[in-house]
């Protein structure tokens, strides 16, 4: 989903309202409706207060949706009458069970009546215009200041009031007057606050009400996450599907200290989707790893006395290859000198596409320039913050200062698509494109994550390459299956940490909770409403 700029969102509005059947008044009435599912989706209340600015009739529509379901409801508008909004707005008051409370001075919120409406379980702000924050009125200060000190629940409509749409400094940063919010909704795009701004630490969801803003040119250069990449990836299978139409994963991986890693990226891209799986690991663990799963095929390697792959195992490796849609290397492999030769040796000549991991990173330490061959595939190195560093040669502080741009750096210097890992994890690909994600939370800081990450990536590609795609539009979509695989690894350790507990939670549990993460997913998809995060 592109992140847009306040300027390009009123565009594609824009752009809506002259379709025929598309009209302000319509855009309001499905906002306003998608503003009460939200909130009844994540909150718990009875009674609802709105408070509205005069140009702000989404709220107004929201206020009537409330109504319809059934919630006690008060509005409180900013303005001395209907003769003061816009005819658009004005409209929805007549939907109303009653007037709502006018307010055109400070003084008024010291009226019973505001007192009163302050007092609900809910209150929806919906005060300053987007993207205006700079030119807050007193009248609009003085209503953040009501909200915030309300004891209700707040939810934000497009963005909290005060903030600053196209800003990408975290709301924690402001010391200005700003609304805090249990959760956001907005609609059309984000905008470049909702993903780099930490407006709430609740949910974050995005409604394109009908809108196609695909349509307007994205300055941003920039991606947000969301079920709609998920679903993209991951179509609804065809009745007559066979295994060999959701491809096949080699994963070579795992070394005799760390079974488990080659374990959990096998089983990963099995649970991701993948027809088929075989994990090509060292002799002494392959019964280990066939455990993990009576569904994972496993292939035995040629290995060192410190229980490494050695090289000798790069002739096997190549024959493995054969009939493979992608391989994804290095969980677990633990480096040695002849290891290390065999993954140079791979990297070089494999002619599918190839997920590089963990210790396989290490190996190419020196080695980036090599990777920009031009007749190799697609492939996609998944790195950790110090890893980027030693790619680069500059200091993790320095990959972290610039996530971002660093990430990009990497893709354009080695002709790779990049996942930097960590709390937002960034996915820089060939096509141009950057990915935001904002799935996933610190729980995942466990020994196995990454593995599964890994393999999750395998099963994403291997999905890609059994549909025909015009040679123009290959990378996007192969880079947009990356991220898609990032957002959910995020959603199903969300969702573990929701079931568990973030000191319990292990790499497994995440495997166990991808169907969770698939089905939130496809509900994104049904009802329109797609979420940053959860």
């Amino acid at each position: 989903m592109r992140i847009l700029t306040s300027d390009q969102i009123r565009e594609a509005r824009r752009a809506a309202i002259k379709r025929p059947g598309t009209s302000t008044p319509v855009l309001m009435h499905r906002a306003g409706i998608s503003v009460a599912q939200f909130c009844m989706s994540h909150f718990k209340f009875r009674s609802v207060c709105v408070l509205c600015g005069r140009d702000r009739g989404e709220g107004l529509a929201a206020a009537a949706a409330f109504l319809d379901f059934g919630f006690e409801i008060a509005v409180i508008v900013l303005a001395r009458g209907p003769n003061e909004l816009t005819e658009d707005t004005a409209s929805f008051c007549s939907r109303l069970s009653g007037a709502p409370i006018w307010v055109g001075s400070e003084a008024e919120f010291e009226t019973e009546p505001v007192r009163q409406a302050l007092d609900a379980d809910l209150i929806v702000d919906c005060v300053a215009e987007t993207g205006v924050c700079s030119q807050l009125s007193t009248l609009v200060k003085r209503a953040i200041a009501a909200i915030n000190d309300a004891l209700a629940t707040v939810v934000s409509v497009e963005l909290p009031s005060g903030a600053d749409a196209d800003s990408k400094p975290s709301i924690r940063e402001s010391v200005a007057d700003v609304v805090f919010a249990q959760g956001v909704i907005t609609f059309i795009a984000p905008n470049p606050a909702h993903v780099f701004g930490e407006l709430t630490s609740g949910p974050i969801a995005v409604h394109e009400l009908g809108v196609q803003p695909v349509l307007v040119p994205n300055q941003t250069g920039l991606q947000a996450c969301t079920g709609q990449e998920v679903a993209i990836a991951f179509p609804s299978r065809a009745p007559d599907a066979q295994k060999g139409d959701f491809g096949h994963v080699l994963v070579i991986a795992g070394s005799r200290a760390k079974a488990g890693a080659a374990g959990l990226a096998g089983l990963a891209a099995l649970r991701t989707g993948a027809g088929l799986v075989t994990v090509a690991c060292p002799k002494s663990i392959q019964a280990t790893v066939a455990s993990f799963a009576g569904d994972l095929m496993t292939e035995g390697l040629p290995e060192t006395g410190d229980g490494t792959i050695a090289f000798e195992a790069a002739e096997i490796a190549d024959s493995a290859l054969d009939g493979k849609d992608v391989l994804v290397i290095g969980p677990g492999l633990s480096m040695g000198e002849q290891t290390a030769r065999f993954v140079q040796h791979l990297v070089a000549s494999c002619p599918r596409p190839m997920v590089i991991d963990g210790d396989a990173i290490s190996a190419l330490a020196g080695r980036m320039a090599g990777l920009r061959q031009t007749n190799l595939p697609f492939r996609v190195l998944v790195l950790h913050p110090d890893e980027a560093a030693r790619l680069l040669g500059v200091s993790t502080a320095e990959i972290q200062v610039d996530r971002l741009n660093m990430a990009r750096r990497i893709s354009a210097e080695t002709a790779c698509c990049v996942v930097l890992k960590g709390w937002r994890t960034v996915t820089a690909g060939v096509s141009g494109e950057t990915w935001f994600n904002m799935s996933g939370n610190h729980a995942l800081a466990k020994r196995g994550a990454g593995d599964v990450l890994a393999g999750m990536i395998g099963a994403a590609i291997a999905r890609q390459q059994q549909v025909h795609r015009p040679a123009a539009t290959r990378a996007v979509f192969d880079d947009m299956s990356v991220a898609a695989a990032v957002h959910l690894h995020g959603l199903a350790g969300d969702v573990a940490r929701e079931q568990l507990n973030e000191n319990t939670l292990l790499a497994g549990d995440v495997i166990a909770r991808l169907s969770d993460a698939f089905r939130f997913c496809e509900a994104q998809r049904v009802g329109g409403l797609f979420y940053l995060q959860r």
